[in-house]
């Protein structure tokens, strides 16, 4: 099994913000990324907009012959609604709060777990699958089954941090929260901070790793090495 890249085009829409108009395009961006072999593409609408806007989203949905991903916070009603119109494969929903700059902690599994299960039906009944943010904890991860998620994403940050310095300790957690959600028939996908130098250590190690979602270092590295060459490079790192 070989683990798909979905690449989250967040970047190319800020620094087409910056200026207004629609140099860079997100459209061709999206279409682009999985021209070049991308297995998914990924967007994270805020209520602000800075960045991926509600319109790129109605845009590229009906063009992603991959895999669409939108990730968001369900507490916000406009996010809601839009999912349930474009209709994306997967919807990954994270507990950011407004205006916050950067995902950095997922669910509660255990706290929250009655109105997961309710946001998450909304999803399942429209034929969405659902994967929620979690933290790299077991048994967090063990509980996120009783919500009726599909998957679960770890969120790898404190793993790309820990990872320069000493890469068996940075993925403990995350191993242990792999076995948990193989265990409770969860699929499991990833993200955060993954990079070209951290990605092959974490994917050779996971057990189960269907998914990766990756942006800004992606994004960043596009810069130097061009968009077409940087989607290889990375999905030569998810190659067992």
């Amino acid at each position: 099994m070989t683990t798909k890249l979905s690449v989250n085009i967040n970047k190319i829409a800020t620094l087409r913000n910056s200026r207004g108009g629609d140099n860079p395009s997100v459209l061709k961006a999206a279409i682009d990324c999985q021209r070049f072999g991308a297995e998914g593409i990924t967007v994270h609408p805020r209520p602000d907009e800075r960045h991926i806007r509600y319109a790129d989203v109605r845009e590229i949905a009906p063009v992603i012959t991959t895999e669409f991903n939108i990730e968001g916070n369900p507490l916000e009603d406009k996010f809601v609604a839009l999912v349930l119109e474009t209709r994306p494969h997967q919807v990954t929903l994270v507990p950011d709060a407004p205006g916050q700059l950067t995902s950095n902690h997922g669910w509660d599994t255990i706290r929250q777990q009655a109105y997961l299960r309710e946001i998450i039906g909304v999803f399942k009944s429209a034929g969405i699958r659902v994967s929620i943010f979690v933290d790299p904890d077991a048994n967090l991860v063990a509980a996120a089954a009783d919500t009726g998620t599909d998957r679960v994403e770890l969120y790898t940050e404190a793993y790309a941090r820990l990872f320069p310095a000493d890469p068996r300790e940075a993925i403990a957690a995350y191993i242990a929260a792999a076995e948990a959600a193989v265990a409770v028939g969860l699929g499991l996908n990833a993200g955060h901070d993954l990079d070209r130098y951290n990605l092959q250590y974490f994917s050779q190690n996971i057990p189960g790793l269907l998914e990766v979602s990756i942006g800004h270092a992606l994004i960043a590295d596009a810069l130097y090495l061009g968009l077409e060459n940087t989607i290889q490079i990375y999905k030569r790192q998810l190659q067992k």
